[in-house]
């Protein structure tokens, strides 16, 4: 029996937000902020849907790829039939990341990126020492740093653990509004750390890194998100519009986000009602073009309020496979 080929691998990236970033639920609510963004609904804390990955990937690699914008967005031809998804077997953005039909037309492919959430690994809270980067046991659960198995709950629920190197001499850490005792006791904290920068995440970063509870997690994110206030101008004035003041909020700079990508195999999929996919002979090659759409995310950004200072992700790749159990090994 062999274990090859591979039906799909997993790979996971990393990335700091070099601005906040905005990726709002599409409407206003009652609150303390008007414009809120997405959360997990389970966890309350804040992520960046798939979806929206999804969509943006596109665009920027249709960009790097000299094939936007017909084969970038939705796809649809106009009346006339002109332009949408070209949907040939060698084109890198529509193999990769699908392909839709005109109105009336059968057909169409689903592509062979998958792209996960984007979640919360480390976050930037300021305190007396200077920022310092919080994280939690289902945080490093949900990006794989950590087994369910292997990491369980701290020791104690109400306590910053934090590495040794300058916490000693201050046994008390302020977080925002939270006042937590400092230890650095936990013996899992130094094999962490080091798994974190094997994700290419700076060390200016795994230096401040504390881990609390994941109770206290969500309080302190939802507690020190980035919250401007903006009025919207009357276009007949260029003053501002009375009654038009609005609050927005998002994920502050500094915040490292992680999101794994799984690629099919091309060989086990065929388009266009039997071709072979000619665009990439691989799963490492779907990843390869995906990335090209990162150059594009530390410029142009993800999310809303582009144009007010917002969105702009540096990407720290990571190309390695995840562990046997996500490669999608298949015995033929």
């Amino acid at each position: 029996m062999s274990a090859e080929p591979r039906s799909y691998e997993t790979f996971s990236f990393s990335g700091v937000a070099l601005d906040p970033i905005h990726v709002g639920t599409g409407g206003t609510r009652l609150g303390r902020v008007d414009n809120t963004i997405v959360r997990d609904p389970v966890t309350r804390i804040p992520k960046i849907p798939g979806s929206s990955i999804a969509g943006v990937m596109r665009a920027y690699t249709a960009m790097a790829k000299e094939k936007y914008p017909n084969c970038a967005g939705l796809g649809q031809p106009e009346r006339d039939g002109a332009g949408g998804h070209c949907g040939s077997a060698d084109c890198p953005v529509c193999t990769v990341f699908g392909f839709a039909k005109g109105i009336g037309s059968s057909g169409g492919f689903a592509g062979l990126a998958a792209f996960s959430d984007m979640h919360v690994l480390l976050f930037p809270v300021a305190s007396q020492l200077g920022p310092q980067w919080i994280t939690c046991p289902m945080a490093l659960r949900q990006t794989g740093i950590a087994k369910p198995s292997e990491l369980g709950d701290l020791p104690e629920q109400q306590v910053l653990y934090r590495k040794t190197d300058g916490a000693e001499a201050l046994p008390s850490l302020n977080l925002g509004w939270l006042f937590l005792q400092v230890k650095t006791d936990w013996q899992p904290l130094e094999e962490i750390a080091q798994k974190i920068e094997e994700l290419g995440i700076p060390g200016y970063i795994t230096s401040r890194l504390g881990v609390v509870s994941d109770k206290l997690f969500t309080h302190i994110v939802n507690s020190n998100l980035e919250v401007r206030t903006s009025v919207a101008i009357d276009p007949a004035t260029g003053a501002a519009k009375k009654r038009a003041l609005f609050t927005y909020e998002a994920l502050p700079r500094g915040t490292v986000l992680f999101w794994e990508v799984t690629c099919r195999n091309p060989k086990h999929f065929k388009i266009n009602g039997g071709n072979k996919v000619e665009a990439v002979g691989s799963p490492g090659g779907v990843r390869d073009v995906v990335t090209k759409a990162h150059p594009y995310l530390e410029h142009l950004g993800i999310g809303g309020m582009g144009s007010r200072g917002m969105g702009r992700l540096r990407v720290l790749e990571t190309t390695k496979p995840d562990d046997a159990d996500k490669s999608g090994k298949e015995d033929k």
